[in-house]
């Protein structure tokens, strides 16, 4: 995979990935559909000190989310562009935007989840696993993913 880079709307805030994400995320919850205004969001899962910014400083803002659990999202000050999500307040790894990257097909998901609030007119790709909720990371991430999770949230 060659260097992946992108950013913001306006164009204030840009990165580059130093890695390919864990694991790419198809998230179909109603949190994330109302606060993208779409279907659903497209998350890379990265250690977020493997996001380099380039230019511009994404600040987080707290957002509401059905499970209470905190919810940081990372956006542009200036067009409010969210470039990354911040689940959980870890700090060490993000959920990144991946249409914010130049090539927004550069990170097709791995998974689709949360599928039982998915809109009944989106069709799901055949050969791409799909839950109502969530899903075994053991049974599908790769296990380089898993080690990477690991040594970045100490758990397991």
């Amino acid at each position: 995979m060659g260097a992946l880079e992108g950013g913001c709307a306006c164009g204030t805030v840009r990165y580059r990935l130093k890695s390919g994400p864990m694991f790419v995320h198809c998230c179909h919850c109603s949190d994330c559909q109302r606060q993208v205004g779409s279907a659903f969001v497209i998350n890379a899962l990265i250690e977020t000190d493997r996001i380099e910014i380039l230019s511009g400083e994404p600040k987080p803002t707290a957002m509401p989310t059905d499970s209470g659990r905190p919810h940081l999202v990372y956006r542009c000050t200036d067009c409010g562009t969210t470039i990354w999500s911040d689940y959980g307040d870890r700090k060490v790894m993000s959920f990144l935007r991946a249409t914010t990257l130049d090539d927004r097909a550069a990170l097709p998901p791995d998974v689709h989840i949360f599928t039982r609030s998915k809109l009944p007119w989106v069709t799901l790709p055949p050969g791409v696993p799909a839950f109502d909720i969530y899903y075994d990371m053991a049974a599908l991430w790769p296990a380089e993913s898993l080690a990477r999770r690991r040594a970045v949230l100490g758990d397991g």
